[in-house]
């Protein structure tokens, strides 16, 4: 009731997820990010005030670290999809926006904002007024934000250069290599009651393959009700998802930290 009504007034529903349950072999090793991810958690938990962005094609476990993070500094998660704070009312994108911040400092939480290119959109390609104003208060917000506020984006080069730099550290996150791909592969395997693949099988999957841990996940979550006969057919399975990303970059896009 509360969100209907929240809703039909422009504002964005509550959020209800909060930290959300993480593979029992989740590890920051196997998400393949230019920065030492275990020695970011060590610095936050001297200093846990910081703003971040994380980027890198889908899947490729930005959401997932901002899970483990949380979970590791005692904190809750409060995670908003920017398309969930945009209201087609005017002043209300940014009241939505003030009051996902406000609920994070409340709970002293922290904040992961996705698909955050929706607020950060290079001010120089604006045709509206709002997208301006969503955007400065965006910033404001961020750097009043007295702990860990983390935003996420697909799409990296389509950011405003001048908010970017607002981020104490932007993080790439990458296709995974292959020996991370490997460690995956054993462990879904496993969980699956799966024999180990030939020989030939997994160096085909290795030689072509541009897979992310959502990719195993996905898995995961069809096994649950179309069970995979043997290895073969699941790297098969993985094979396919693979193909679909042929056409995107394989690691993270540079960029200066």
């Amino acid at each position: 009731m509360v969100d209907a009504t929240l809703e039909a007034q422009g504002f964005a529903r509550l959020a209800h997820g909060r930290n959300q349950s993480l593979p029992s072999f989740y590890s920051p090793q196997l998400s393949n990010a230019d920065v030492d991810l275990q020695q970011l958690l060590d610095g936050l938990r001297l200093h846990a005030e910081a703003r971040m962005c994380f980027y890198g094609p889908p899947g490729t476990g930005k959401t997932a670290f901002a899970h483990w993070l949380a979970r590791e500094l005692g904190r809750p998660l409060l995670t908003h999809r920017a398309s969930d704070l945009i209201s087609p009312y005017v002043g209300l994108t940014e009241k939505n926006l003030a009051r996902a911040f406000s609920q994070a400092r409340d709970d002293q939480a922290v904040l992961l904002l996705d698909e955050v290119d929706s607020f950060l959109q290079d001010r120089r390609n604006a045709r509206h007024s709002w997208e301006v104003s969503a955007v400065n208060e965006m910033l404001t917000q961020m750097e009043s934000y007295p702990g860990l506020f983390i935003a996420s984006t697909n799409l990296m080069g389509n950011l405003d250069e001048a908010s970017l730099r607002r981020f104490d550290l932007k993080i790439g996150f990458g296709y995974l290599t292959t020996s991370q791909t490997v460690q995956l592969l054993e462990e879904h395997l496993q969980q699956l009651s799966l024999a180990p693949p030939n020989e030939l099988k997994l160096t085909e999957l290795l030689k072509n393959s541009r897979l992310t841990p959502g990719d195993f996940a996905l898995l995961a979550r069809r096994a649950r009700f179309k069970a995979f006969t043997d290895s073969t057919q699941y790297i098969e399975a993985l094979l396919a998802e693979s193909a679909l990303k042929s056409h995107s970059p394989k690691q993270p896009i540079g960029f200066i930290h």
